[in-house]
């Protein structure tokens, strides 16, 4: 029997999707709702249908879960930002470590221990970055989060995944909104001036504040730092100018209003300095147990030549700088390098060395300067490493192979390749850098065989 728009059905709930999505069968088809949970036995409501999937929304829950529990929050149903609001954390690790390890075993055809899920202490206001996307009607600023797969702002008020302090830096923009007669960007039309509000935090308590604006200056500056100023956490207050019509939220440029360029945070043991465009983990406790779990699997005894091909800001190179005898880090983007290079001064750190460019590229040019390294820290974008790298990285031979992932499936893909190459998965564990959200980091222990 076909399923149409608008039809009642009755679903068993079996699955959650990486995307955070329930998924159940009806006739042999999938038929994915949002905000169910595995277990659950609903009627789901029609609003998409295709040959091979359907798209359903909650009418009635006829048995819930054992695993369901009630959303603390008024608009996760709408926001697209927690999927697992209403599930209980265990379920939650549970579903986590399932999807790394179907990921290895259907993608990367692969038979690797998948160690348990490394759970955070601390689910909610764990995130030190938040971009908030604005809309302003009649003086009155709505900030918040896109709905799910669309542009439609969810006003948002004490997100419960945000660093504490955000919420009263949101008040004061608000405030310089309807004093200043603020107006909001359109993307349809590209008029308007403030796009999005950009928030930093750190474990110290020190916070930035960024409005992102179409245009070349801000009105009424004044007016926005004596607003900001009265929160005694805020440190730095700066403006970016972004005048493309893109989906890129920071612009090139960027100008500090008052306070410093930077703030600054600790990370085992070591002080990292901050700018608006720096790359940094969201979630610091979380953050140290993955590198510290990255440093474990290095195996690092003090003489080991260290290679980060995806270096960012350095953190992950740094934090194993005193085990090594010397760390070499390639990043593409600039101001990342120049982020790492200050990172090692501030820290003292004389046994790291950084340089631009692309992974391929550096990587062969670390091979025309003879270098050999013992261990190799691969940490990509979601998009995996480029192809090519693993012929480079296979004649430099390292003995160990410390892969640092956001994304199960390129990471599975991945690990087969290193597999033709002699390289084993000795084990994989899953970090939970992101509770609530559907997504998860995970580490792979690679060996020469």
């Amino acid at each position: 029997m076909d399923i149409k728009k608008n039809d009642d059905i009755k679903l068993n709930i079996e699955a959650m999707t990486s995307e955070g999505s329930a998924v159940g069968h009806y006739n042999g088809i999938a038929v994915f709702v949002r905000g169910a949970v595995p277990g659950d036995i609903i009627i789901a409501h029609i609003i998409k249908t295709s040959k091979r999937y359907c798209i359903g929304i909650i009418k009635d829950i006829i048995t819930c879960s054992p695993s369901r529990i009630k959303s603390d929050c008024p608009v996760s149903d709408k926001c697209g930002g927690c999927s697992f609001r209403n599930m209980t954390y265990a379920e939650e690790l549970k579903y986590k470590r399932g999807r790394v390890k179907d990921a290895i075993e259907r993608i990367g055809h692969l038979n690797v221990p998948v160690n348990d899920v490394v759970g955070a202490e601390k689910i909610d206001g764990y995130r030190n970055k938040g971009q908030f996307p604005v809309s302003i009607s009649d003086g009155e600023l709505y900030a918040g989060f896109y709905a799910y797969k669309s542009h439609r702002i969810i006003p948002v008020n004490g997100c419960k995944l945000q660093n504490e302090s955000f919420e009263a830096c949101l008040n004061s923009f608000a405030n310089w909104v309807k004093r200043a007669n603020i107006s909001s960007y359109d993307e349809k039309t590209g008029k308007g001036l403030l796009r999005h509000i950009y928030l930093r935090g750190t474990s110290t308590g020190e916070v930035m504040a960024c409005a992102v604006i179409n245009g070349d200056s801000l009105p009424q500056k004044e007016m926005l730092i004596e607003e900001l100023r009265k929160n005694s956490f805020v440190k730095s207050i700066c403006v970016n100018i972004n005048k493309k019509q893109s989906n890129v939220i920071l612009g090139d440029v960027t100008e500090t209003l008052w306070g410093s360029d930077v703030i600054c945070d600790r990370l085992l043991g070591l002080r990292f300095e901050l700018s608006p465009n720096s790359f940094y983990q969201v979630n610091h406790d979380q953050c140290e147990k993955l590198y510290s779990l990255a440093r474990e699997y290095a195996s690092l005894t003090g003489q080991e030549t260290v290679v980060d091909l995806y270096c960012g800001a350095g953190t992950i190179g740094l934090t194993m700088a005193d085990g090594a005898k010397k760390i070499f880090g390639i990043e593409i983007v600039p101001q990342a390098i120049e982020n790492a290079k200050r990172n090692a001064e501030i820290n003292k750190i004389r046994n790291a060395e950084f340089f631009c460019g692309d992974a391929f590229e550096g990587a062969k040019e670390l091979e025309r300067r003879g270098i050999t390294p013992d261990v190799v820290i691969l940490d990509p974008p979601r998009k995996g490493c480029q192809k090519e790298l693993f012929d480079v990285i296979e004649r430099m031979a390292p003995k160990r192979i410390v892969y640092v992932s956001c994304d199960s499936s390129t990471l599975a893909r991945d690990l087969e390749i290193l597999a033709s190459k002699g390289y084993k998965t000795k084990e994989v564990t899953p970090v939970d850098m992101f509770p609530r959200t559907p997504h998860v980091e995970a580490v792979a222990r690679i060996i020469k065989e």
